[in-house]
């Protein structure tokens, strides 16, 4: 029998602010977390802004010497994780330890580590390359990370699926507790590779907008926009089974109900033309939680202002939606903080949450001139305030991976 999946704890680092309240209180005001790249020297570089994390210090939930061993998209991972393990309240000492897994994946993993070893190789030889290379570069670790932080000792895994990871971590997370292979998930994704590899590897693709405003980089389904910025950062959920969340007298801050994942089997960077296989993922997540269209009140788009990104989700929601995709608000929150790659679907995961629980769906800032082959209600030029029932995540990554979550205000 499949059984309710809630969510019972948040927790985020993001280029707004490190924690879920600060994130979420800049999110309502409309604040804007790309600036110029701190990280390194951009002068050779002609995409020269980034949505950074800003101020951050691991050390809440670490010590120094712990930090110094885990790069930096573990450091976020723990951190968040952290988070959202206190918010839940959870104690880890009155569970069963291997009823309580950690799904969050990243999609690159390490690549600052990487670069240093390479130089490090090139300039001193084999032997002098940090023999904590691997161990800091692989994308599981920030799923191992999170188990030794937090005591779980049940299925710890991680999805690598591009953009779409942090999605299918907490799709992937849900259905383990539906289907009973655990009572409680930590899952979400994480991201730091504002690095000079990794800002090249994009500008070179022509994904990054080029543009040296920041009021101007990241202005989804503009008919100006110009390419993603990229951002950094962590989202973090505590999944739970509902009996178990209210036998401990856990806060349930939402439901989820419904999870779509597909391929568009058709280019490894361009989603499908006619968005059939993103359609498909929220056509699933509708159906598994027996919800109409109309019924839909709000969806947060991956929404990355690539031109064939915003057109081909646009498409796909009008597949999936019918004529009711004009009565959807449409937002993207990475017009505030860029694209956090693997992290997005994590953190855009908590926006729903808190839309539900605060009615306030944000505008997406920057946006001015709505391209005309993407005609639907993008909430451009102020937030609306209106009670959201269910709330939908889309993310769609690099290789045709599509994943969608259907999350329900909780009712008992």
């Amino acid at each position: 029998m499949k059984r309710r999946v809630v969510v019972t704890g948040m927790g985020a680092v993001t280029p707004l602010g490190n924690d879920v309240e600060s994130f979420w209180n800049g999110v309502k005001e409309g604040k804007l977390g790309i600036d110029k790249i701190t990280r390194f020297d951009t002068s050779d570089y002609k995409a020269t802004l980034a949505a950074e994390v800003k101020d951050f210090d691991p050390g809440k939930y670490l010590d120094v010497r712990a930090a110094r061993r885990l790069e930096l998209f573990s450091q976020y991972a723990v951190v968040a994780s952290m988070e959202a393990m206190e918010n839940a309240g959870l104690d880890m000492e009155k569970e069963d330890p291997f009823r309580v897994g950690v799904i969050v994946g990243s999609g690159i993993g390490s690549l600052q580590v990487t670069e240093a070893a390479v130089a490090k190789l090139h300039e001193k030889g084999p032997s002098r390359v940090d023999p904590l290379l691997v161990p800091k570069m692989i994308a599981n670790m920030a799923a191992g990370n999170v188990s030794i932080a937090t005591g779980a000792r049940g299925k710890c895994t991680n999805v690598v699926t591009a953009c779409a990871t942090g999605t299918h971590c907490i799709g992937d997370a849900y259905r383990a507790i539906a289907y009973n292979d655990a009572d409680v998930m930590f899952a979400g994704g994480t991201e730091a590779s504002v690095c000079p590899i990794g800002v090249s590897g994009f500008q070179v693709l022509t994904a990054l907008n080029t543009t040296d405003d920041p009021k101007k980089a990241s202005i989804p389904f503009d008919k100006d926009r110009g390419g993603f910025v990229m951002g950094e950062g962590a989202g973090v959920v505590v999944l739970e089974e509902l009996e178990h969340a209210k036998a401990r007298g856990a806060k349930i801050l939402a439901e989820v109900v419904g999870y779509g994942a597909t391929a568009d089997a058709y280019h490894i960077t361009s989603p499908i033309e006619d968005g059939s296989g993103a359609a498909r993922a929220m056509t699933d997540a509708m159906n598994e939680a027996g919800v109409e269209p109309a019924q839909v009140d709000y969806i947060n788009a991956h929404g990355t202002a690539t031109h064939h990104n915003d057109l081909f989700e646009t498409r796909a929601i009008k597949l999936a939606f019918g004529d009711e995709a004009y009565n959807l608000k449409v937002n993207s929150t990475k017009s505030m903080i860029g694209h956090l790659l693997g992290a997005a679907g994590g953190v855009e995961f908590i926006v729903c949450v808190k839309t539900i629980q605060d009615g306030f769906i944000h505008q997406t800032i920057g946006t001015e001139n709505v391209d005309e082959d993407c005609d639907l209600n993008y909430v451009i030029g102020a937030p609306v305030e209106q009670e959201v029932k269910y709330a939908m995540s889309n993310s769609l990554g690099f290789g045709g991976h599509n994943a969608t979550l259907l999350i329900k205000k909780y009712e008992d």
